[in-house]
């Protein structure tokens, strides 16, 4: 039925397939190559307190803004972005690290952001995964 030939053939590509695989890491699998790339929370936790300068944007509405947030986090929901972004936010490759509720908004946000030209962008989900610190 099936030949030697065949199996070393189905062994091979296996071979290149799982050997592919192995060589991905973390950073590629949250970059997007398209200016931004997905952390979790402790990453952005990490990146806030070893920064000296970064953006904290959360893409929320202003009613979700004053219920909770972030400390030190600048409002600019997601309707608005690609109206406000140049002119609040002026520093292309600033650092950002950008929230809303869930993580649905702040990754089309981040995509919007990209498409602006920041290169820095990174989105860490939504306030509902923050297990640090919060201010009402």
């Amino acid at each position: 039925m099936y030949t030697a030939k065949y199996f070393i053939a189905i062994t091979t590509v296996l071979f290149f397939l799982i050997t592919a695989c192995t060589r991905c890491n973390a950073d590629d699998l949250n970059n997007t190559g398209n200016g931004w790339r997905t952390i979790n929370a402790q990453e952005a936790h990490r990146m806030m307190n070893e920064l000296d300068s970064y953006i904290l944007l959360d893409v929320r509405t202003i009613q979700e803004f004053a219920e909770i947030r972030i400390d030190g986090a600048v409002l600019i929901p997601d309707y608005e972005l690609k109206q406000r972004a140049e002119a609040e936010l002026p520093d292309k490759k600033a650092v950002i690290l950008i929230y809303c509720r869930s993580g649905r908004r702040s990754a089309s946000s981040a995509a919007v952001l990209a498409e602006l030209g920041y290169s820095n962008v990174n989105d860490f989900g939504g306030i509902i995964n923050w297990p640090y610190e919060t201010v009402n």
